[in-house]
């Protein structure tokens, strides 16, 4: 399984909007995901470090909801910069996107010491909303599922 993002959509947001704790590459103390395509599909990998506990031997749940929530967000800017032409890495700023809706279902206990890895399918329902169906893996594992409508960044949020 291939373990490496090697450019992400995160790369390319503007410094003023890369801070999201779970994808902000600005955040020092953030999770740093990061989202890119794998043919059709979206892919982020993850490994939680043994602070991000449950129970001794566990991932915390609200790690995991992040991690569907900013792979979500992510996976709807790719599908929306591909459709207006563009791909990570070409110098054009690509759309942000913000969570309308979030829905994770926990399917197994995710262990500890375990590569997570996040693959999106991504629907357009509106030109600025889209719906993502997520899955999260451990060791191949479906440990959890969920679906993030994402929509196109109000305006308003630069103005803060």
């Amino acid at each position: 399984m291939t373990k490496e993002v090697v450019h992400a959509i995160q790369d390319d947001y503007p410094d003023d909007f890369a801070w999201c704790f779970g994808c902000g590459r600005l955040n020092e103390d953030g999770y740093h995901f990061r989202t890119a395509w794998q043919g059709e599909e979206t892919v982020s990998y993850y490994e939680p470090s043994p602070k991000h506990i449950a129970i001794p031997g566990f991932v915390y749940g609200g790690l995991i909801a992040s991690f569907v929530d900013c792979h979500g967000t992510g996976s709807a800017a790719l599908a929306l910069h591909r459709k207006n032409g563009n791909e990570p890495g070409g110098g054009e700023e690509p759309p942000r996107f913000v969570t309308a809706s979030l829905n994770v279902n926990y399917m197994k206990p995710t262990k500890q010491g375990t590569l997570l890895k996040a693959v999106g399918k991504v629907e357009e329902i509106h030109p600025k909303k889209f719906k993502v169906s997520v899955e999260v893996f451990a060791d191949d594992i479906v440990v959890a599922t969920g679906e993030v409508i994402a929509v196109v960044m109000p305006a308003t949020f630069a103005a803060n």
